[in-house]
């Protein structure tokens, strides 16, 4: 059976999680089975209520809000941590079952980078050996990627930010931008 690709979106642009949702929808229009990870996502986002209407869509992600980063405690970081590493080892299983022609790895550069997720699990996933019967297409996004991540990537689309109304003091808005 042929291999997947690997995507990333990446760049200071917006429209990163936006081109992967749309890709998703575009697998599972085809009859592709998606699974759709989000990481350092735990509030309600629009295209949850979208994708949750989708036959052939699964979404796996955090139940919890966290919040930003910064804003974190230790001990929050090590339960998102636990949870993040739980959502890779689901798409791991997925993969190795070949219960996936999609995998879509939402916003998982910022784990890489925060050290909030096992970056040997996530190169296991990427990696192209024998002993996976099947490598579905993977979607990864996110800013600041690791230059491995990168490298490993058949696609790698870059989102420019030319202008951005939060410039102006416009915040995000419901069905726009979350």
């Amino acid at each position: 059976m042929e291999k997947g690709l690997i995507h990333l979106y990446t760049g200071e642009g917006k429209g990163k999680t936006t081109a992967a949702v749309g890709l998703a929808v575009r697998a599972a229009g085809a009859g592709k089975r998606v699974t759709f990870l989000q990481f350092m996502k735990g509030r309600d986002t629009g295209e949850l209520h979208a994708l949750d209407q989708l036959s052939g869509i699964e979404i796996l992600r955090s139940e919890k809000d966290f919040g930003f980063y910064f804003q974190m405690t230790e001990e929050q970081k090590a339960e998102l941590t636990r949870i993040h590493n739980a959502l890779l080892e689901q798409a791991l299983a997925r993969t190795m079952a070949g219960e996936a022609d999609v995998i879509v790895l939402d916003e998982v550069t910022y784990p890489i980078n925060w050290k909030l997720l096992d970056e040997a699990c996530l190169k296991r996933l990427l990696s192209r050996t024998d002993d996976k019967p099947y490598f579905p297409e993977i979607v990864c996004t996110g800013r600041d990627p690791q230059k491995w991540l990168a490298d490993c990537a058949d696609y790698v689309t870059r989102m420019e930010c030319v202008r951005h109304p939060l410039d102006r003091g416009i915040g995000a808005r419901e069905g726009i931008e979350y």
